[in-house]
Formats: structure tokens, sequence, C-alpha cells
């Protein structure tokens, strides 16, 4: 086998580190970000280089480009073409540019614990706690969370730990990712006191399990799944009146995020509601229906909130500074992205889908869109979506923007529900790409 010389080894012609660095592309990238994140990443090239997988003379340009398209995060913004209005997998509720501006603001210095006025101390989150107050005045007092589960953990270990939550066994649901809610209050150190049976609990169930060892009575709102059938419920007003009979809180988990009622998801239950029906607190999800950031609200009577917001393990659900003020925008703010999506006319829908088509040579069909996020399971949202080939559904999830499309009987589906509707030319030129490499 021949060898190469030394002298002639084109591994000798890679650029130096410092030369790479020195290129005004790569002094760009350092400002946004880290000098060693640019240095790691010049270095890998040129490994590239020096395995023979890239030619010496392409190392510089291969450094631009990646150092072009690299950002801090390696989060990447989708287009959601789904349908889908609450995506798990897309995180949730996209926030409304007012919330996202409250954000940017308090990524700096901000007034979360001070009184500026006077100068001392004041109440975390009390603008938020104000602007819930405002969207649901059914509530006496309100308390944000850094999630729904915690909010439901929360409320379970103040009122309940080392004694027993009354709960219907057709409600011991499983949420995302395998969270099992009997796990979850299990964790508290409460005790589960399972009551009725997976298809119907009566009122008499609760009121004949409630003891001197009761902490609350629990009712929780099954999502991703209906139950249809011979089937029973107490309903929350009556199980408020037996609460208050025998000295005993109900917490209702609505999950979603509702605050008032919402007429196209008429079986969805809402904060207001709940608490007009005697519920003494309703939690619930702060980013799905309500469209804001992950949180999770606490709503009811001031002594029980209060009661919650002292607990020591308050402190270790604390909702950030960040999240804080993108809820308050969302509920004090302009109509949020959910809310817009939910409520869509499936008429502009169907001209937006037809625009698309045409420019793509696609087929527009009728499509139902989805709430998601464990909200108004199997209720359809109309609209329409344009049908292609299921070969490009790869390479929009890959392209840039980045496209999550629906794939379903061989087709790629385009919905345009949740796809903003200035996103439409960006959106029409990912698929016109994709098209292409076809």
């Amino acid at each position: 086998m021949n060898q190469v010389a030394p002298q002639h080894d084109p591994r000798r012609l890679i650029p130096r580190t410092d030369a790479l660095l020195a290129l005004p592309e790569v002094a760009a990238a350092r400002r946004r970000l880290s000098a060693d994140t640019v240095v790691e990443r010049v270095r890998a090239i040129q490994e590239r280089a020096r395995r023979g997988e890239l030619p010496p003379q392409e190392v510089a340009a291969a450094v631009i480009a990646d150092l072009t398209r690299a950002r801090a995060s390696a989060q990447t913004p989708v287009l959601n073409a789904t349908g889908v209005v609450v995506h798990t997998n897309l995180g949730r509720a996209p926030l409304s540019r007012a919330a996202v501006s409250a954000m940017v603001d308090a990524a700096g210095y901000v007034d979360v614990e001070l009184d500026l006025e006077s100068g001392v101390r004041g109440k975390r989150g009390a603008r938020t706690r104000s602007a819930l107050l405002a969207a649901c005045p059914a509530a006496g007092d309100a308390l944000a969370v850094n999630n729904g589960a915690a909010a439901l953990v929360l409320a379970t270990t103040a009122l309940a730990a080392g004694r027993e939550v009354v709960v219907s066994r057709g409600e011991l649901i499983e949420i995302g990712a395998g969270f099992r809610l009997p796990d979850l209050i299990a964790s508290t150190g409460a005790r589960l006191r399972e009551v009725g049976t997976t298809n119907r609990t009566h009122l008499s169930d609760y009121a004949d399990a409630i003891g001197p060892d009761t902490g609350c009575l629990l009712k929780v709102h099954p999502s991703n799944f209906t139950v249809s059938g011979f089937t029973s419920a107490a309903p929350v007003s009556e199980l408020a009146q037996v609460a208050r009979d025998r000295g005993v809180p109900l917490v209702v988990d609505v999950g979603s995020g509702l605050l008032a009622p919402d007429r196209t998801l008429p079986d969805e239950p809402d904060a207001a509601t709940m608490l007009n029906d005697g519920a003494d607190l309703v939690t619930a999800s702060g980013d799905k229906l309500l469209g804001g950031p992950q949180a999770g609200l606490v709503l009811g009577r001031a002594d029980l909130v209060q009661r919650l917001s002292r607990h020591p393990l308050a402190r270790a659900v604390r909702i950030d500074k960040l999240a804080l003020a993108a809820l308050e925008a969302t509920v004090a703010g302009p109509t949020a992205p959910v809310v817009e999506y939910l409520h869509a006319d499936p008429e502009r829908l169907r001209a937006r889908a037809q625009a698309l088509a045409a420019a793509v040579d696609g087929t527009v069909v009728e499509h139902d869109g989805r709430v998601g996020g464990g909200g108004a399971p199997g209720v359809p949202l109309p609209g329409y979506a344009v049908r292609l080939p299921e070969s490009i559904a790869a390479r929009l999830r890959t392209g840039t923007p980045s496209v999550l499309p629906r794939v379903h009987d061989g087709f790629t589906l385009i919905d345009l529900r949740c796809v903003p509707e200035a996103d439409d030319s960006r959106l029409a030129e990912a698929v016109r790409a994709a098209m292409r490499a076809d």
C-alpha cells in the first residue's frame, strides 16, 4: 500500500482553528453563541475533514454555513399544520404577542416581588392574581404554580396529607407520559378512598365514604377520553352540598383551563361554572385552553387558597417570573392564538386551503381539526386541508421552516387552522421546496 508523504498529506491543507475563528461570519456567530460552543463546532468540522468526509478547501464554507444556522437554543420553531390546536408535542399553547412581549420585559430586572412606590418587598404574582380574579369573578382568590399537576398536588397535600382523598374510581385517570392520578395523590402523603365503579358513581357513594379522616372530596375531569352508555356521575352542585353539610372541602380539577363556558365546547368544564356550582377549589392548566404558558391555576375560596399559598410545598412549585408575566398578559391581553384557532371560520380556512392548493398543485379536502391536550375529546373542529403525497412529510418536518403535517391514509395533509395567516407564503414555499425534492 502506498504511503502518503507527510508533506503531501491533504490534511495539512485544513485551515487552522485561529484562521477559521477570524472569519467575519464566525466572529458574528460569537455574538449569539458562547466562545466554547463556536470552537467546538469549528473543531467538529475540521475533524470531518481529517476523516476524509469533507475536502479541506470546503472547510471554511462548511464552518460559515454551520454557524450561520446555529442558535443558542436547539429547539426548532415549527409551523403546526396538523389541525390539533393544543399540541403537546409542540409545546401546547402558542403564546400571544402580548405574552411574548411580557416575557421579554420580565427577562431583565422586574418588580416581581417589589412595591416600587414604597420601596419594600411586595407580594409575588400580585398582578397576575388580580388578572385571574378579574377574568374569573366567581373565585375568591387565585394562585398560580408551575403546572397543572403541581396545582392538584399542592391542593391535596395542603388539605389531605396523612388523610383520605375521596374520589370516584371512574376518575382515576392517567395523564400524559404515563403519569397516573393515583400515583400523583399517593406522592402527597394522602390516601385514596375510591368510591363507585368505573362507569357509575352516585352521590351516596361519596356521602357514605366521608368520615373523620376525610381531607377532601376530589372530582376530576376525565381528559383524553369519554365514557358513554350505562354511566352515572354526581353533579358538582349536588356533591358540593354534601361537602358543605359534612364540613369537607370539594376540589374539582377541570384540567384544560377554561375560565368561562365556551359554546364551541359545550361539554368542557370551566372554572366559573364549577365555582358557581359550589366547588371550594378548582385546579387547571394554564397552557391548554387558556392559551398561556405552562402554569397551574388554583381558584376558589380565599381561606383555602391562602392555606395552599402558605404551605411549604408552595415554594417548591412556585411559578417563575417569565411565566407569571406571560400568564398575566394572556389573561388581561388580547385574544390568545388558541382561542382564535378554536373558533377559526371554516370558510376562511377553505379559502386559504384553496390558495395553498393552487400554489403547490394539491387537492383541498374536508378535514376536522381537534382541540388536543386532553380538551374536549372527540369534538371535531370543522375545516379543510390540502392533500399532498405522503413522501413529502419527512422533508416538510426537516425543512426550513419546519412544518408538521398530518399523515393519514397514505397522504400528507396540510391543515392551516393553527398556522398564522401571515405565514401562509412561508408555508407555501416550504411545501414547494419539499415537492421539488420528490
